[in-house]
């Protein structure tokens, strides 16, 4: 599906939409507890719903409701499972520790570009903790083994997915494991978002000691955060001009991408911005950046693992709007000017898709945005929002 939109400011108040990040951390945990869970979380979207059938596939009872999950534990899991990811990069990095802390013989089942998103040096540990890892085809992933408790050492600089996998897998194997981290931990504040998430079931992984083999205790009920990753695209919105009003955030959440309200009022200045703990808010803070007084954003390796080579995707959606970028190896350069309007290629990725249509609200003239259907992947309503806080766009089914 391609959308047309004609340049117009948004107005109007709206409710975050659930943290996906959140979501996955609660149904894992959730589907380890000692009874049944209630998670609210009225809205899904694709990513949820692959740690939900992956979680199913080992075993966990899960039903939506009208509020949003009532997940049964798993109470023994197979000796077998296909679990399928789609695109999710968090579904197979949190789940594939488990399934070797489970002994499951798992085929994961991959989409998109999450094939080719790097797994080490996670994969390599996970063998060197008892399990066989190995790629029957370029789209599945086979783990077969049982992780054993002890000393895992991972390097942090990849994904912080890698240690919070880690941090559930260990919480389920019998006896005491520690995770040490070689270097400098990247998103650290997701791998805090994932010991709170354990903390509400009662696993302690302070200091990343974890005594386990025990149930997981259920809270009982539990809702799930609004998004900042999300909301992120209508604060960019707002902060080009458009009057909104965004309910429903926690100032106080450990969602690493909150940083994007500070980010957002520094952009009054041309600044420098490190992507490294912040790589899905690249695509708005650029879009805001250009119709300010630009930015230079460093460390941008890691955009380059996203759904799209994010460094590339950013740079050509600016370009294709009228707006100047420079791209080296590991820095984005966004110059300040006026958005002309133009075709933008989505790539896939549904971050470039939502900021190019927040780049369309201060457009001269109308943008097409290829492969809109990609929103889907984290925020299916997007659209239907949009239209509803006065964005004027046409569909194009191809």
């Amino acid at each position: 599906m391609d959308i047309t939109i004609h340049p117009r400011k948004l107005r109007g108040t709206l409710q975050a939409i659930p943290s996906k990040s959140q979501a996955h951390r609660l149904l894992i945990c959730a589907a380890f507890a000692d009874s049944v869970t209630e998670l609210c979380c009225p809205q899904v979207n694709q990513d949820i719903e692959a740690t939900v059938q992956c979680l199913r596939s080992l075993g966990a009872g899960i039903v939506r409701t009208h509020a949003g999950y009532r997940v049964t534990p798993i109470s023994t899991p197979p000796k077998a499972a296909v679990l399928p990811c789609r695109e999710s990069g968090s579904t197979l990095r949190f789940l594939l520790p488990v399934a070797g802390a489970l002994g499951v013989d798992a085929v994961f089942t991959m989409a998109g570009r999450l094939p080719r998103r790097p797994l080490s040096p996670l994969q390599e540990e996970l063998m060197r903790m008892g399990c066989s890892i190995t790629r029957p085809t370029v789209d599945t992933l086979r783990c077969q083994g049982q992780l054993r408790a002890g000393n895992y050492t991972i390097s942090g600089s990849v994904s912080s997915q890698f240690i919070s996998g880690l941090l559930f897998a260990c919480a389920l194997i019998p006896g005491v494991s520690r995770i040490h981290i070689t270097d400098r931990l990247e998103s650290a504040p997701y791998v805090t978002m994932t010991q709170e998430a354990m903390g509400l079931f009662g696993v302690d992984t302070t200091a990343f000691l974890i005594h386990g083999g025990g149930r997981f205790h259920s809270p009982g009920n539990l809702p799930v955060e609004g998004d900042w990753s999300n909301a992120a695209f209508f604060l960019g919105a707002q902060a080009l001009g458009s009057d909104l009003e965004i309910q429903g955030l926690n100032p106080c959440s450990s969602q690493g991408d909150r940083a994007v309200s500070a980010l957002l009022a520094a952009l009054s200045q041309r600044i420098s911005i490190s992507a490294r703990d912040i790589p899905d808010l690249v695509p708005i803070l650029a879009v805001v950046a250009a119709g300010k007084q630009g930015a230079v954003f460093t460390d941008i390796m890691r955009l380059r693992l996203k759904e799209s080579d994010r460094a590339a995707s950013v740079a050509a959606m600016l370009r294709s709007l009228g707006i100047r970028t420079d791209v080296t190896e590991n820095q984005l350069t966004v110059h300040p000017g006026i958005f002309q309007g133009g075709a933008v290629d989505a790539c896939g990725d549904h971050r470039i898709a939502m900021a190019a249509a927040v780049a369309a609200t201060v457009c001269q003239s109308p943008v097409t945005i290829l492969g809109a259907e990609c929103v889907e992947k984290s925020y299916p309503q997007f659209w239907a929002e949009y239209r509803r806080l006065g964005g004027n766009y046409e569909q194009h089914l191809r």
